[in-house]
């Protein structure tokens, strides 16, 4: 059985109609006769072959979701897939009845698995800006080395402004590894070293790739690896100009054209020590780890 809770902290049950009876008769009817769906606003029910479901107000590539009002305004179609598997033949308006039947039995699910409200916004949703944020107000963000899977919403928002990396760390002459990263392949950032040489990538959502890197190994021995950007501004998704500097001596510079405007990452987030995602570029193999020591890398935002 499932436990109630598991270190005090109350389970959500596993909710869903075990399949494990058709392993020992692929012929066994079904004991699965209702289901209900929902995505961004978009919902359908079956229930034993009959299938309610709404029509959907905008297109999927749309980054608005419909101004309308789900409960009274969304149109529901009706369709009987044990005679019309291809749901070809709407049966909304011949059989008010039906449907009517249906959509109570949808939001009886929706009430009974915690679907509602129902939220048919899109870009809006995934934008960690309208959510509560410890970081808000903050402008200085120090980690430790092994701190990974920070998401973006709980990350210093380093979008359209300068900002500046500051990282001590204990080398070998050919320390390799991510120091900190954010984002990956299809767009971020990472400060790393590559056989001792310190490199900066800025990915600008895979268009465009911009390295910043020395050209020297680091001795072994501790060392301060600062990157300062310095973002031109005029708007949004401005460039900008990346300094590396090691032990407050400039190793290299570069022009970063255009940055992320909006969001960085939907499901990549912040880490130091290591890549936890998929890489910023392809010179390196997550994850990355650092085999030298961090001691702090600290993120400051001006």
């Amino acid at each position: 059985g499932q436990p109630s809770s598991v270190n005090g902290v109350f389970q959500k049950p596993i909710e869903g109609v075990s399949m494990m009876y058709t392993f020992e008769d692929a012929k066994a009817p079904s004991t699965r006769k209702t289901q209900y769906f929902e995505m961004l606003g978009n919902a359908a029910i079956y229930v034993d072959g009959w299938v309610a479901c709404t029509t959907p107000p905008v297109p999927p590539w749309s980054s608005v979701g419909a101004d309308l009002d789900f409960v009274t305004e969304y149109n529901w179609e009706l369709y009987n897939t044990n005679v019309d598997f291809s749901q070809a033949d709407d049966l909304a308006k011949t059989m008010p009845d039906k449907l009517r039947e249906m959509k109570l039995l949808f939001f009886a699910e929706a009430a009974k698995y915690n679907v509602l409200p129902i939220d048919n916004s899109k870009t809006a949703r995934l934008d960690p800006a309208i959510r509560p944020s410890l970081t808000r107000g903050r402008k200085s963000f120090a980690y430790r080395q092994g701190q990974t899977r920070i998401p973006e919403g709980a990350s210093p928002d380093i979008k359209n402004k300068s900002w500046s990396i500051t990282a001590n760390v204990d080398v070998k002459a050919d320390t390799s590894g991510i120091i900190v990263t954010q984002g990956g392949l299809f767009g971020g950032w990472a400060l790393y070293l590559n056989e001792g040489k310190p490199v900066f990538h800025y990915n600008f959502i895979d268009v465009a790739h911009y390295d910043i890197a020395g050209k020297n190994q680091l001795a072994p021995g501790k060392h301060t690896i600062k990157m300062d950007f310095e973002y031109e501004g005029g708007g949004v998704g401005k460039g900008g100009t990346a300094t590396l500097s090691v032990d407050g001596k400039q190793v290299a510079q570069g022009r970063v054209e255009r940055t992320i405007p909006i969001r960085i990452t939907l499901d990549e987030s912040l880490d130091v020590g290591s890549d936890a995602g998929t890489p910023v570029n392809l010179d390196y193999d997550v994850p990355f780890e650092f085999t030298g020591k961090i001691d702090k890398v600290v993120i400051d935002l001006k």
